[in-house]
């Protein structure tokens, strides 16, 4: 994996009202010494910090603050040229090779739609940037990172031997910060909302609307509309449209997705970013409790253990029916989607139908 931590690159100490933060660059390289492998998400956790304040502590130390003008900042970096982007959440890690393009912005949201980079960005989760420069064993590396008010990484761009590293020093300087301070406003997000009754819930409506649905975009109009949450919703759902299958038919869905070079589409997100992966799969590894992807352009980190509930998804559209597999924590957290690669206009992939009906064999009970 790409997000681990090191010792800071040596720099001039910055001057900041954070009167801890020298405090907190010493412990992180003693965490270090004691734990060179670890990840920045879990070294903020064992030191009782978020990964925003880990990072900011070190600002002066191969760490800039940046303005975050991320609108710019994203529309700038197609001529940075080739990058791996990743994007991540408690359970999962996904990583893509490829360049920025077709860049979008809107109120409140950005699309980047290159087939290797395809992104959904929820822009009011976007609050600080940094750029972040760390002694790896490779060498040093060079990362762009955004973090959300509660200091939660949202999503990560990293130089490669392809990257344009002039372009990129320029648009760092650029957008780099009057106030190279380390100072950072943490709150926490909202917390989930328990869901409704499912008394209070029309669900022959419900039914109806969903066997109306026209495209996979208007599922969450559903959801809103009717006040239910996605997990809610499987519960809900006609088992013509949704049903449980063990959490093992991840790992089979893609085995068989490799074994038989089905290309798929993987969507991983968090409160700010959705990453989508579109193509085949082939080389799959268990480390751990990790299941992984590792090929070349695409990687894939995900925590079988982390599993609570896993859906078989039928939604109808305008091109016939779209299938899924959607994994779920023991929150309700959708954390992966699986699709099999897909066009608007075309109809859904009969190979990744088959995969389907291979994964529907394990077919379980579905939950109280």
């Amino acid at each position: 994996m790409q997000d681990n931590v090191s010792s800071a690159v040596a720099g001039p100490d910055a001057p900041t009202p954070h009167g801890s933060a020298g405090e907190l660059r010493e412990a992180l390289i003693a965490l270090k010494e004691r734990a060179p492998g670890i990840r920045a998400r879990d070294a903020a956790r064992e030191l009782g910090v978020s990964e925003a304040e880990l990072v900011a502590c070190r600002v002066g130390y191969g760490v800039i603050r940046l303005e975050p003008d991320f609108g710019a900042i994203l529309r700038a970096m197609p001529a940075v040229g080739e990058v791996m982007v990743l994007t991540r959440n408690d359970h999962c890690v996904h990583e893509k090779h490829g360049t920025f393009g077709h860049v979008s912005i809107g109120p409140g949201h950005a699309i980047v739609l290159n087939h290797d980079i395809d992104l959904r960005l929820f822009m009011s989760h976007w609050r600080y940037g940094f750029v972040v420069t760390e002694q790896v064993a490779s060498g040093l590396r060079t990362s762009l990172q955004v973090f959300d008010i509660d200091g939660m990484a949202v999503h990560k761009i990293y130089l490669t031997a392809e990257s344009d590293r002039a372009v990129f020093d320029a648009l760092v300087k650029r957008f780099r910060s009057a106030e190279q301070s380390a100072d950072v406003a943490i709150a926490p997000l909202p917390p989930r909302q328990p869901d409704r009754p499912d008394s209070e819930i029309d669900v022959g409506n419900f039914h109806k609307h969903w066997r109306a649905l026209q495209d996979t975009h208007d599922f969450f109009g559903l959801l809103q509309e009717f006040g239910v949450s996605r997990a809610q919703a499987m519960r809900l759902a006609e088992r013509e449209f949704a049903y449980p299958v063990p959490s093992g038919a991840l790992r089979r869905m893609l085995e068989m997705a490799a074994e038989s070079k089905t290309p798929i589409m993987c969507f991983v997100g968090n409160p700010g970013c959705i990453q989508i992966h579109t193509g085949p799969v082939e080389t799959l590894k268990t480390v751990g409790p990790w299941f992984n992807i590792l090929d070349p352009r695409f990687n894939l980190h995900l925590r079988e253990d982390a599993i609570h509930e896993a859906w078989v998804v039928r939604k109808p559209t305008r091109d016939g029916i779209v299938t899924s597999l959607e994994l779920f924590d023991g929150t309700g957290f959708c954390f992966a989607q699986f699709f099999g690669e897909r066009k608007p206009g075309k109809s859904e992939l009969e190979a990744w139908r088959e995969i389907v009906s291979g994964i529907s064999d394990l077919t379980t009970e579905v939950p109280a």
